[in-house]
C-alpha cells in the first residue's frame, strides 16, 4: 500500500488496473490493456520497471503462470451477448442473472471467504457496530444495519438525512467498529466518514471493489467484490451479498442467544403491529 500510495497518479491507474484485471494481464498485449486501462503504453512500461521488471513482458508472464496455477479466480464478468436482443429480452436476463450469479458464487472461494471471516471477527467483537454508505451503497449499509438490530445488536446506520451523520459517531472510539460500503466511483462523504472514524481509533471493515481503493487503504479488514454490470449501471448484489454473509458468521459467533432473540424481537413487531396481517 505504501508503494501505491508513493506512485504518480498515471501509474497508480495502471497499478490499479493490474491488480483488477490479473485475468487480462494474462492475456491481453500491452497495448491493449493500457487502452483499457485510459494510459499510455509507456505508462504500462514505467510500472513495470518500478515494480523492478526489466521488461512489462515478464509481469505478463508472472500473471499467465498465476493463471495456470489451481484454483484461480479472475472475478470478472461474462460479456452480453446482443444476439438475442430479438427475443424480447430472454437471453440478456439470462446473461445478467448468470453474471450476478458467478459473482456472488466467488464470495465463497477461499480467499473471499478468509476476507469475510476476519471482517466478521472484527465486526462480532465490537460494542457499537455503525455500517456506512451512501448513494448506491446506502441499500446495503443500510440492510446490514437492520440485520444486525434483529440479532439485538447495537447497529447505527450512519444516515445522511439532514446531514448529521456523522454526529452519531460522538464517542464511538477503539471498542467499536464501522462497516464501509464504497465501489468506484467511490462516495466522498462515506471516505471521509470512514476517515474520521479511523481518527478516533474505530476500526474500519470495508466492502469495496478494489484493495487499492480509498476505504481499502484505510480499513482493518477489507472484503473485495465485484461489481461489473451488463448494463450501464454498478451492480449491488455481491456487496448485498457479503454483507448477508457478514451477518451469518456474526449471528454464528453469537451462539445459542441467536435464535431467541431473533424471535423475541418478531414478537415485539408483531405486538406493534408492523406486518401486515389478512382480514379475519
Amino acid at each position: 500500500m505504501e508503494r501505491f500510495e508513493a506512485m504518480p497518479p498515471q501509474l497508480q491507474i495502471a497499478a490499479r488496473f493490474v491488480l483488477d484485471h490479473p485475468q487480462d494481464v494474462a492475456l491481453m498485449s500491452m497495448r491493449e490493456q493500457a487502452h483499457q486501462a485510459g494510459v499510455s503504453h509507456t505508462t504500462m512500461m514505467r510500472l513495470a520497471r518500478w515494480l523492478g521488471l526489466d521488461r512489462y513482458e515478464d509481469m505478463r508472464s508472472l500473471y499467465a503462470k498465476a493463471l495456470r496455477a489451481p484454483g484461480f479466480s479472475s472475478g470478472g464478468s461474462v460479456g452480453l451477448d446482443r444476439r438475442g436482443e430479438g427475443d424480447g429480452g430472454h437471453a440478456t436476463a439470462g446473461v445478467v442473472a448468470d453474471t450476478l450469479a458467478a459473482q456472488i458464487a466467488s464470495l465463497g472461494e477461499y480467499g473471499t471467504a478468509m476476507q469475510l471471516i476476519a471482517a466478521a471477527e472484527v465486526l462480532a467483537g465490537c460494542r457499537s457496530l455503525f455500517s456506512l454508505g451512501f448513494r448506491s451503497e446506502h441499500a446495503v449499509a443500510h440492510h446490514f444495519s437492520y440485520t444486525m438490530s434483529q440479532l439485538g445488536k447495537r447497529a447505527v446506520l450512519l444516515d445522511a438525512a439532514g446531514g448529521l451523520g456523522i454526529d452519531l459517531l460522538r464517542g464511538a472510539g477503539p471498542a467499536d467498529a464501522v462497516l464501509a460500503v464504497s465501489v468506484a466511483p467511490y462516495c466522498r462523504m462515506t471516505i471521509e466518514t470512514a476517515r474520521q472514524a479511523a481518527r478516533q481509533g474505530v476500526a474500519v471493515v470495508a466492502i469495496t471493489d478494489s484493495s487499492v481503493s480509498p476505504l481499502a487503504r484505510m480499513a482493518n479488514e477489507s472484503v473485495l467484490v465485484t461489481c461489473g454490470s451488463q448494463s450501464f449501471f454498478t451492480s449491488m448484489a455481491p456487496a448485498l451479498a457479503a454483507a448477508e454473509i457478514l451477518a451469518a458468521l456474526i449471528a454464528a459467533r453469537s451462539g445459542a442467544t441467536t435464535d431467541q432473540t431473533a424471535k423475541d424481537v418478531e414478537r415485539e413487531l408483531e405486538a406493534l403491529d408492523v406486518f401486515w396481517k389478512p382480514p379475519r
